[in-house]
């Protein structure tokens, strides 16, 4: 079969070539997928380059996230027929023409989902939903987030509405204001504007903050955490801009304020089974219903893959970058 691989660490545009690797076989509680669809996500770069929490042995495949086809059945897998169609979030390796990984780990895919949201399902979507499930917001509550035109930014805006949370989003340019009211998530405010923090208490009215989530790193991490209310919390989910915070103390100690991580790929592992099936029958109404919107910037073959890391690399993408074999 042909798969993405990488003798060193570095830029992805660079360093990722299709090889031809043997066909894999399941193991006891395992299934070989068929590899129809996935995602370009951060975390798939930043792995490839050596800088994320993961770091795989080289030579190393690519790719976490996948909409597939089962292939064939390792022993011991009864829940699971060939054919049927599954996503996984969690399997490294899955920038290939075939890919092995545990049954249990699946998500059979109702037939009603199009392949090209399917294939987003996981990784952004459940880490959306997930991320606000453990807020604790009630109906009714304010939430202000960075990055509100990323991708989980958009899902969190949408999600977030879907479930009566009232979510504001800070992006750091007038464009992305209009990107994301022209997909229907109204409460955005470019931080560019002089008067930013006056149109935030113009949009809130007065109303509390009690939850921030910091996608952005640096000085960006500081404003969110400066529009809080007392024991308000401040979530950091990512740092595309820089690894370090920049808090002012006296934001922290005055207001009381709990500062804490997010890692989605963690937080589904140990979530309870119930739990996780609810919030994915939830995802499910949602895309289906078009509550929540997963629109594909493009599609590449695995061959393709320096057009494709470009491409997800382009200021203003909206939408996932998928890849094919």
């Amino acid at each position: 079969m042909k798969a993405l691989i990488h003798d060193e660490f570095g830029d992805p545009a660079e360093v990722l070539s299709v090889d031809e690797r043997p066909l894999p076989e399941p193991g006891a509680g395992e299934v070989r997928v068929r590899m129809l669809l996935s995602p370009i996500h951060n975390h798939d770069l930043w792995t490839v380059r050596g800088t994320y929490g993961f770091k795989p042995e080289l030579p190393a495949q690519a790719g976490t996230e996948a909409l597939g086809v089962v292939d064939a059945l390792g022993d011991g897998v009864d829940q699971l027929t060939v054919g049927q169609r599954v996503v996984t979030g969690g399997t490294f390796g899955v920038w290939a023409e075939y890919f092995v990984t545990r049954a249990a780990g699946l998500i059979p895919v109702p037939d009603a989902l199009p392949d090209e949201s399917a294939a987003q399902l996981v990784s952004m979507p459940f880490s959306a939903i997930s991320l606000l499930e453990s807020l604790d917001l009630a109906e009714g509550d304010w939430l202000i987030q960075n990055a509100a035109n990323g991708a989980v930014g958009r899902m969190v805006a949408q999600l977030g509405a879907a479930r009566g949370i009232n979510v504001v989003g800070l992006v750091r340019r007038a464009a992305g204001v209009e990107e994301l009211r022209a997909q229907g998530i109204e409460r955005v405010i470019a931080t560019d504007d002089a008067d930013w923090r006056e149109q935030l208490a113009a949009l809130t009215d007065g109303a509390p903050l009690r939850v921030g989530v910091d996608s952005v790193g640096g000085s960006a991490a500081g404003d969110v955490l400066s529009t809080l209310a007392v024991n308000g919390t401040l979530v950091v989910f990512g740092a595309m801009a820089s690894p370090t915070l920049e808090l002012a103390s006296g934001d922290i100690i005055f207001k009381q304020a709990t500062v804490k991580g997010f890692w989605g790929s963690v937080v589904s592992r140990e979530m309870p089974a119930d739990q996780r099936n609810r919030l994915f029958q939830e995802l499910f109404a949602r895309i289906q219903d078009g509550t929540l919107t997963l629109p594909v910037a493009g599609v590449h073959a695995l061959a393709d893959i320096r057009a494709a890391v470009e491409a997800s690399g382009r200021p203003g993408r909206v939408g996932k970058v998928l890849l094919r074999p």
